[in-house]
């Protein structure tokens, strides 16, 4: 079958009739004359952008004096158009993906892994040693980025689903006017439905949207990703089995980082509901499968194990095996079912003879699937049993692991007090003298201080303990597997390990030697940590508790690497050189020390906060730090881009399967890149020169003004995204300022100095000391590092818009205006300049579909940017003028696909 049968319509076939369907619900349901004034805005913006028009003259004459209703409807037209432009845009990428699967074409799919490895002659073994090194751990976040209500994130997915059927289905005129029927309805009750929050989201709520891709889509998606891989193997590779090569996990519900609402309460309430969600979904399986397996004992010749396990399933539950074999007389499989779903039913229940955990849940798969394979039954195991086993081996019975995180000042404080309390004063002792106090009391046998007793303790250093206290109940219920991870923000010092060590150690989540509970991950993200990582991880190595610890983990380190606050405090490219390079510095310290290396890359959706492709963020990674398994946020809009749709999702993993086999088989194949140091030299002439210019700039007298002034943070800051503040302190520094809020801010103002300050600066200082623009180029075409940096920079530099920039400026007091965005404009034009002459480009962005993507969206977010630039120029807003502000956000969001 050719690609060309695959769908009925095209990407602007569904931009336009979208579109004409808004303004038919527009002009039916708005006030007089709001239809012909978004049509006069839109047109005059078109004009603009395309060249029709020399000025934005009629564009600004159209939104000039409008009402404050009449800028309502204006804003919310755009907006919505652009929730409904991203859904076809989503739709595209499912053809894309469907036509490059169907031809075989396909780029980073897990079929072209494959053949990789068979171009490199790789044999079996070694294939068998890259797949047992690969774990995949895409780590869900509450972070506050999500511009979209629930409610309405419900309505498009409901929109996605009729041009689904439109595209892909044969319908008959009866059916194609039902779904027309369906659209026109959804997009009138979009059109009516609230945009901008009313209350913040609650905790629960940021636990709930991360529950509901976990649940809907990943759960069904990662299957298949194993089939494919299996099926493809097993044509190069037969012998090769597939093992465990992802595991989902989230901070939802349990990041306590600088968030009063993520109690114990919430973390236990989160644990609890995804372990009945889970189960609830084998259950639903189970039964699936029950209909599938009716084989007849007579025609069939059970094996050991399963006889065993209807055996030990009938001794635990006798009455249920009683009820199973009146109901399926002949059905030996059937009566397996039906007991294992009663044993999975009183996992949550007080009646005894509930699993014991997913272990005896797979082993009871595995049976089945061996027996149905020795019975020629091979087909139904595979297409039937065989996706459930994966599944129980991925979800386990938490669906995703809960990671903890807290700030170390809070660990500090809480041993101090405690210790306090005891006598020893803690808060007076220098960084050896800490060291050497928690290494004896973690490896004493009696505890140095109670966990539980919590009286005279401030509020921090409660709820310090009551975690750690609450943390061994919980492994004690829901197992150790269900939160097993302690990630510590802002890690500095040795000691702010131990400190998480000892508290565990206390309460009885760590009993060393031997046993240990938690991985205890140092989050480096400031300069200075970075650069001390010797310091900090080669003491620990050496520290007896702390490698007695990491043995019990079977000789794995985690270390969590915070890309948003290097870029916030570094800049662009210092940062990327400095997580870079750190990373190899990290690899070769944990190498010194025969520790395996897990890196966490604490990215975000922007490019300044580590986004970017996956797969190419992946393959660039340094090939000492490819130890296979690798660890990485997922949060805010890029979540619901990625994890959305069934088959963007399943795109998704099997991208970040193709590049970490890849880069695997590379590490150990020895087939590396090998980075010249005339190469390193460049960027270490350039990464120090940047930092300056991004830190002279955030220096300058009034630059945190101009930063008020000129974006839209006061707005941000009260727009109910999530849970947590926008800043640590309430302080206006940048510093102080979350990350997330910071980026979000410059990329409404169309002016994204998060992805590019600097970038000149650093590499001017390269080009001034004696290098050579063809080096340059060099290190774009071969070093994956420098060339996907420079590539995100070149995406950031396209979507700044210096045009609107000027006009967001124009908020700021003159003398500002003068000091501040003239560094930032003249910034900008090197830059541009010297990225096109590196890559050898004549724009850019080189991809044709990424232009034309933004030709769509410019004409119709330079609206919301002028209608907002009118809205904060106000001194005083009234209440409806106020909620269009917001809404003016979240229709830019829309519009640039990101917020922070």
């Amino acid at each position: 079958m050719s690609d060309t049968g695959l769908h009925d319509r095209r990407v602007d076939q569904d931009v336009r009739e979208l579109g004409a369907l808004l303004g038919d619900v527009l002009a039916d349901l708005s006030t007089e004359g709001a239809f012909e004034t978004v049509e006069e805005v839109r047109g005059a913006a078109i004009d603009y952008r395309r060249g029709d028009a020399e000025t934005r003259q009629a564009l600004d004459a159209a939104l000039a004096d409008l009402s404050a209703s009449r800028q309502g409807e204006v804003t919310r037209a755009f907006t919505s158009y652009f929730e409904l432009v991203n859904l076809a845009e989503e739709r595209e990428r499912v053809r894309a993906v469907r036509r490059g699967t169907q031809s075989g074409t396909l780029a980073d799919s897990v079929a072209a892994a494959v053949d990789t490895l068979v171009d490199a002659e790789a044999d079996p073994e070694l294939v068998q040693r890259v797949l047992d090194d690969v774990l995949i751990e895409p780590t869900f976040t509450a972070h506050p980025t999500e511009a979209r209500r629930k409610t309405v994130k419900a309505k498009l997915r409901s929109i996605a689903g009729h041009i689904e059927t439109l595209d892909e289905r044969r319908l008959t005129d009866d059916e194609r006017e039902r779904i027309d029927r369906a659209l026109e309805a959804e997009v009138t009750s979009l059109w009516q439905t609230q945009q901008v929050r009313k209350r913040r989201p609650e905790v629960t709520d940021e636990a709930l949207n991360v529950q509901w891709y976990l649940e809907n889509t990943l759960f069904d998606v990662v299957g298949e990703v194993y089939d494919e891989l299996e099926s493809e193997l097993g044509e190069a590779y037969p012998g090769v089995e597939v093992p465990k090569l992802f595991e989902f996990r989230s901070w939802a519900g349990s990041d306590r980082d600088g968030n009063p609402y993520v109690t114990p309460d919430v973390t236990e309430e989160t644990l609890t509901r995804q372990r009945a969600v889970v189960l609830s979904r084998y259950r639903q399986e189970l039964k699936r499968l029950s209909g599938v397996v009716s084989q007849d004992a007579t025609r069939i010749e059970v094996g050991d194990d399963v006889a065993h396990c209807l055996a030990e399933h009938a001794g635990a539950l006798p009455n249920v095996a009683e009820e199973a074999e009146s109901r399926y007389p002949d059905e030996p499989y059937r009566q397996l079912l039906k007991l294992m779903r009663e044993r999975l039913v009183r996992v949550d229940s007080v009646r005894p003879g509930g699993y014991e955990g997913e272990g005896a849940l797979s082993r009871d798969l595995d049976a089945l699937a061996a027996d149905l394979r020795a019975n020629g039954a091979g087909s139904v195991a595979e297409a039937h049993v065989d996706p459930l086993r994966r599944q129980v081996s991925t979800f386990g019975f938490s669906l995703a692991s809960l990671d903890l995180r807290d700030h170390q000042q809070n660990h500090t404080q809480a041993v101090t007090e405690t210790l306090e309390r005891e006598g020893v004063d803690y808060a007076a002792m220098d960084e050896d003298e800490r060291v050497d106090l928690l290494t004896e009391a973690i490896m004493q046998d009696e505890p140095l201080v109670d966990v539980h007793d919590r009286t005279d303790c401030s509020e921090t250093a409660e709820k310090v303990l009551e975690l750690f206290e609450r943390t061994a109940e919980w492994q004690g219920e829901f197992g150790v597997d269900a939160i097993d991870t302690y990630c510590i923000s802002m890690c500095e010092e040795p000691s702010h390990v131990l400190e998480v060590l000892f508290l565990a150690d206390q309460a009885d989540v760590v009993e060393l030697p031997g046993y240990c509970g938690l991985d205890v991950v140092p989050l480096l993200e400031t300069e200075y940590a970075l650069s001390g990582a010797r310091r900090i991880m080669g003491t620990l190595f050496e520290n007896e508790a702390y490698a007695a610890a990491v043995a019990a983990r079977n000789g794995t380190q985690e270390i969590m690497l915070g890309y948003s606050d290097s870029n916030k405090e570094n800049g662009y490219l210092a940062a990327q050189w400095s997580l870079h390079r750190n990373q190899k510095r990290l690899a070769a310290i944990c190498d010194d020390y025969d520790v395996n290396l897990r890196l966490f890359h604490g990215r975000g959706g922007s490019i300044s906060r580590g986004g970017g492709p996956m797969n190419d963020a992946l393959l660039a990674l340094p090939a000492d730090t490819v130890t296979g398994q690798v660890k990485f946020t997922e949060q805010g809009e890029a979540i619901a881009e990625k994890y959305a749709n069934p088959r963007i999702a399943q795109r998704n993993l099997e991208q970040m399967l193709n590049a970490q086999i890849r880069a695997r088989h590379r590490a150990l194949d020895g087939d590396r890149v090998r980075v010249k140091n005339e190469w390193r030299e460049a960027m270490e002439t350039a990464a120090p020169a940047a930092r300056r210019a991004y830190r002279d700039l955030l220096e300058t007298d009034g630059f945190v003004a101009f930063f008020e002034q000129a974006t839209p943070i006061t707005v941000i800051e009260n727009l109910n995204l999530g849970s947590r503040p926008a800043s640590r302190s309430g302080e206006r520094t940048v510093e102080d300022l979350r990350a997330i809020p910071w980026v979000f801010s410059w990329t409404q103002a169309r002016c994204i100095i998060p992805g590019w300050y600097s970038l000149a600066a650093g590499l001017e200082a390269y080009l001034d000391d004696g290098g050579d623009v063809e080096t340059l180029r060099e290190m774009y075409r071969e070093w994956p590092f420098f060339g996907t940096m420079l590539d995100n920079a070149a995406l950031s530099l396209a979507r700044t818009d210096l045009e609107i920039a000027s006009g967001y400026a124009e908020l700021a007091d003159d003398d500002l205006r003068t000091t501040v965005f003239a560094r930032i404009t003249d910034e900008y034009e090197r830059a541009r300049d010297l990225v096109l002459d590196v890559t050898e480009e004549e724009r850019l962005i080189s991809r044709d579909w990424l232009v034309e993507n933004l030709q769509r969206r410019n004409p119709y977010v330079d609206p919301l940017n002028y209608l907002q630039m009118q809205l904060l120029d106000r001194t005083h807003r009234t209440d409806l003028e106020d909620r269009t502000l917001r809404l003016t956000v979240k229709g830019i969001a829309a519009g640039m696909k990101n917020t922070g």
